[in-house]
């Protein structure tokens, strides 16, 4: 395994194994099955960064669920986020009395959910529950109670792999790399 690898003009040292992150995906579904055994969740994923994350949390979720995807972004190339949010496509329809989980790959000042949650309540869902990979409590600018499920907190520091760009480049990676230069 390689410690340090380099993005575009960046290099990056290793921060989350590949090994850890499939550990603690296996705890979060396993707490998930059992808080909605009863139930028929909707898991909405955040595009583009959750897609490996939701992969790897539906293969061990055991109960019957639906899956939707949307996508919102606030990051334009680089390392931090312009505050500014253009939904690209939006969440599915007809969200009134279900039970929804949404995966996101990292939750960090929390304006991407906070517009996301905005739009979910509208439809008038019957629970609201965050589930994401990783979360920056440094940088998050007002609490978001919805968020349950964290896989790790992280240092408010640049991250890529495991879904997570620089610059669209980096989402292949099966480690999660921190900046270092």
């Amino acid at each position: 395994m390689m410690n340090t690898i380099e993005v575009g003009d960046r290099k990056f040292g290793i921060s989350i194994t590949n090994e850890r992150i499939n550990e603690r995906t296996k705890e979060i579904a396993a707490q998930i099955n059992a808080e909605y055994k009863d139930k028929r969740p909707l898991f909405i994923g955040v595009l583009n960064g959750c897609f490996l994350f939701m992969a790897d949390l539906l293969k061990e979720t055991v109960i019957p669920c639906e899956v939707a995807f949307m996508k919102v972004s606030s990051y334009k190339g680089g390392l931090t986020s312009t505050g500014e949010l253009k939904e690209i496509f939006g969440l599915p329809e007809n969200l009134q009395d279900r039970h929804l989980v949404i995966v996101e790959d990292i939750v960090d000042t929390g304006l991407t959910l906070k517009y996301i949650l905005e739009k979910v309540y509208l439809q008038q869902p019957a629970s609201v529950r965050v589930c994401s990979l990783l979360f920056k409590p440094e940088a998050i600018l007002s609490p978001i109670k919805e968020l349950e499920y964290v896989g790790f907190e992280i240092p408010n520091e640049f991250v890529v792999g495991y879904g997570l760009d620089y610059d669209e480049l980096g989402r292949n990676l099966k480690h999660i790399y921190r900046t270092i230069s």
